[in-house]
Parts: structure tokens; sequence; C-alpha cells
């Protein structure tokens, strides 16, 4: 069917099983849903549903036991580990609840790092598309600081530049506010928001129900199972609850 939107993900009775001694454990349990460009999904569960399972096989850093799991088209199942490595890193833009910067380095240096294995890439437009990344988040006059000099909302605007700078197809956020207090967790959200009207696809996956009022559309798992899928009708805006907070005084 012509002018249909292909999705970006698109997941088929996905299970998947770990064996632990002498037990099955059934982490996912049947997971089908599909996201599309554009949409900001939060992947909601407590401790033990199943959600960093479930991130782990979107991130193309497990496989599933059983199903299907299509990435921009193409099944990952199917592909052997160093040809899912490649894909991963061409297709996915990871953000990180600790950030995983490299501690001695610039923040440009540490966006450019995807880059690096990227031989069509020169040296010249690795630095020109970091450089835009970094803008991007609001960092422009912090290129040359290095992760030890930043705090944790610069730190985490450094990992979503870096998760950007290969134009991935969707950036995938594992508990990105977890690690900050009240004020940068609505900065951070509010940038997740202005990206998403930018046009950006987005998986934050949390335990914090408060993420699911600024997000698109929430899929809720117990268990290894979905058992609500749903579309947000009022969209909270973060910038608006970070204005109302009140004023720090230093």
């Amino acid at each position: 069917m012509s002018g249909q939107v292909k999705d970006i993900i698109r997941i088929e009775n996905l299970c998947r099983d770990f064996v632990v001694g002498s037990e099955t454990v059934h982490a996912l349990r049947g997971v089908s849903f599909s996201i599309q460009p554009g949409e900001f999904v939060t992947i909601m569960g407590t401790s033990g549903s199943g959600k960093s399972t479930l991130l782990n096989v979107l991130g193309c850093l497990d496989i599933p036991t059983s199903g299907e799991y299509y990435l921009d088209g193409m099944p990952v199942r199917e592909m052997g580990k160093n040809d899912r490595a490649s894909y991963r890193n061409l297709k996915i833009g990871f953000i990180f609840q600790s950030y995983n910067l490299l501690p001695k380095t610039t923040a440009l240096e540490n966006v450019e790092l995807p880059l690096l294995y990227n031989p069509s890439v020169s040296k010249r437009v690795r630095r020109e598309k970091a450089l835009s990344a970094l803008k991007a988040v609001g960092l422009e006059n912090r290129v040359n600081h290095r992760s030890n000099q930043m705090s944790g909302g610069q730190q985490q605007r450094v990992a979503i530049a870096r998760a950007m700078v290969n134009d991935p197809v969707i950036l995938l956020a594992d508990e990105a506010t977890g690690n900050l207090d009240t004020r940068t967790s609505y900065e951070i959200l509010a940038l997740f928001q202005r990206l998403h009207a930018e046009g950006r696809t987005i998986i934050f996956v949390t335990h914090n129900p408060e993420i699911a009022e600024f997000s698109s559309r929430n899929i809720l798992l117990r268990d290894g199972r979905v058992v609500e899928d749903k579309k947000n009708s009022r969209i909270g805006s973060a910038r608006q609850v970070l204005e109302a907070l009140p004023k720090e005084i230093d």
C-alpha cells in the first residue's frame, strides 16, 4: 500500500527466556507493538516487569528466544553478532542513566566517538557534526570542557548529543533522568520534548510514572507482557513545569 508509513520498530510475539539453574524464567511473554517515525514512547514497568530485557532486545544487545524484531525494516533476529553491532551503531542512539562518557575527554571528543567507527566520515565532517549536535543540546559553550568539569545535567546533554551525532532512526533512553535532581530532570525532559517536536523518534524506558505525562504514548509492561498501550491525549509541557518550579537561591 503506497503512502503507508514504515514502522521504525515492529516486534511480533517477542519472547525471551533465561535458564537459571533448573528453572526457566520467562522475562518476555509474547510482546507485540510497532513504533512509527516521530513518536515519543515511554516504556514503563516496575522491577521484574521485563523492561530491561526488552530494552536490550530493542537495542540489539540481545536476541529474543522467539518472535520477530524488525528495526527500520530489517529482521534483527537473523543477523549475526557483528552485523547486529554494525546495524546498532548505524540505527540507534543510546542514552544511559549513568551518561557513560569517557572521563578525561572533552565534550567534543565524546560526541565524535560514534563517528570514529565510520571510515567514510572525514575528520573535518566529524568535527562539524559533533559541534552541530552539541549546539542542538545547548552546549556550544562547553565544547572543550572535560566530563569531570561538568554537572550531571551537562554530562547527560553531552550523552544526548553523542546519541544524535550519527543521525540514528531512534533514540533509546534508559532511565535518562534517573541520576538527576528535579530541576535538571525537567530540563532534560524539555530537551527530549524539543527533539521530539523536531521530528526525532524516542523511546524512553523508565520505572517513573511521572515521565509518561510528557511522552506521546505509553506502553506499560507487567510480568513480561504489555498490559497497556495508549496514546497520551494530554501531553504535559516539561518547560512549563520547569518554569513553575521555585527559583533556586545560591
